[in-house]
């Protein structure tokens, strides 16, 4: 990411600039705190008392709420500053964390109220998505979309690495509540850097219409491309599957079978190290056929269901994540590649709005249900169908003609300028990951 020039002080590649490190420093801040609390929640909701079903009703909460805001996320992201608005969702995150983390850590937090916090994150994450979506872009030239695409994923699913690793050592040894609260201090953080991206002198194309009309004419965009929402259609199971493995099934054989959080926090962490490989791997490997090359890479994600299955030992498990991880980081480079050779600028994070609605619809209720399902049918036979609906969808999606035959241009076209700022009712203008 950086080059050295014999000092101590770090020198960035020319197309790196100042709105670009911000982005990816503010990216990798959060990422850290995200991967313990993932694990933290989870020990939270078991540490209190709460069964499988709870952790999942915790887990559903928050991309409930995410889903009901995507869209309205997405129409705000196209007609406000994208950094403001993802400065914003990052001070609701940091007090929703610090709310969660004081009454987990006093021993007054309930299932409901878990719940609610949750939840009030997930909405937050509706309007950061979105917005996050479209700003890569925003902070280098064209040219090097696909050098920043990669060093942005590869700063974030490092941090996974550590955080992953840290977040299920600090759970164990100190409990969950201090994870939620360095979280909650590493949203603070994210959220004073990204206030401080400066894009004003970006061209922006005047909105018209209102809101409505707007998320009409991203829908118009989706509906007529079937290699777009056939890969949404399917990464709503996909995620359904991965996000009950793993907020769900994962910590529950992880405390039975491996020894608690730390072996789980330690096998997401591999997956974080499978990630940044991934992205080290296409900042070089430049697919011809990106959907194909991107495609392929889903199928991993069901390994992990797989070595739970098994009752691998947790060496074993960090292999599997790892391989994953890989996998899934050459699926999203190529899916932000497609995306930007593919559509306007301009709608964009209505787009991405789409994408992530349609991407995480089914999981609230996979999460929901993989407690349920596994008193119903057995967790082993839960995990193995979790495997089998991941293959299956993957393979299905590459029959779809768009998908392979959709080829790289040599270069991305010109970034569509971004929209115009609305202006807000006093004059001024106002303005949270695949």
């Amino acid at each position: 990411m950086a080059e050295h020039d014999g000092g101590l002080r770090p020198r960035f590649p020319p197309w790196a600039g100042r709105n670009f490190r911000l982005l990816v420093g503010a990216s990798f801040v959060t990422s850290t705190g995200n991967s313990g609390a993932t694990i933290a929640a989870a020990f939270a909701v078991i540490e209190s008392g709460g069964s499988a079903t709870d952790v999942g009703l915790v887990a559903a909460a928050r991309t409930l709420a995410m889903v009901v805001l995507l869209l309205v996320g997405g129409a705000v992201a196209d007609r406000l500053p994208r950094q403001r608005v993802m400065a914003v969702a990052n001070v609701v995150n940091a007090c929703s964390q610090a709310l969660f983390a004081a009454l987990v850590l006093t021993g007054h937090a309930t299932l409901w109220q878990m719940a609610a916090l949750t939840a009030v994150g997930g909405g937050a994450v509706a309007f950061f998505t979105p917005a996050s979506e479209g700003m890569v872009l925003s902070t280098v030239e064209p040219a090097h979309a696909s050098q920043a695409f990669s060093v942005y994923r590869l700063a974030t699913n490092a941090a996974g690495i550590g955080g992953a690793a840290l977040g299920g050592a600090l759970v164990a040894a100190f409990g969950a509540g201090w994870v939620l609260a360095v979280d909650a201090v590493g949203f603070a953080v994210a959220a004073a850097m990204r206030a401080r991206i400066d894009v004003a002198h970006t061209a922006r194309a005047a909105q018209s219409g209102g809101m409505l009309r707007e998320l009409r004419e991203g829908w118009h965009v989706v509906a007529s491309r079937m290699w777009l929402w056939g890969i949404v259609l399917q990464f709503s199971v996909v995620n359904g599957m991965v996000n009950a493995v793993e907020a769900v099934y994962g910590p529950l054989v992880s405390r039975e079978r491996l020894g608690g959080a730390g072996p789980w926090g330690l096998a997401l962490a591999a997956g974080g190290v499978g990630t940044a490989c991934g992205a080290l791997l296409m900042m070089r490997w430049r697919p011809r056929r990106m959907l194909v090359a991107g495609s392929l890479g889903v199928l991993p994600l069901a390994l992990p269901a797989v070595a739970l299955a098994l009752g691998l030992p947790a060496w074993a498990l960090a292999a599997v994540m790892f391989t994953g991880g890989v996998a899934i980081e050459v699926f999203a480079v190529n899916w932000m590649l497609a995306l930007h050779q593919e559509i306007p600028g301009d709608l964009m994070s209505r787009v991405s709005a789409y994408d992530w609605m349609g991407s995480v619809a089914l999981t609230p209720l996979a999460v929901a249900l993989a407690g349920p399902s596994a008193s119903l049918f057995g967790r082993t036979a839960a995990l193995w169908g979790s495997a089998a609906l991941i293959v299956l969808l993957t393979v299905l999606i590459l029959f779809v003609p768009e998908v392979r035959r959709m080829e790289r241009r040599p270069h991305l076209p010109d970034a569509v300028p971004e929209p115009a700022p609305a202006p807000a009712m006093d004059g001024t203008v106002k303005g949270p990951a695949r």
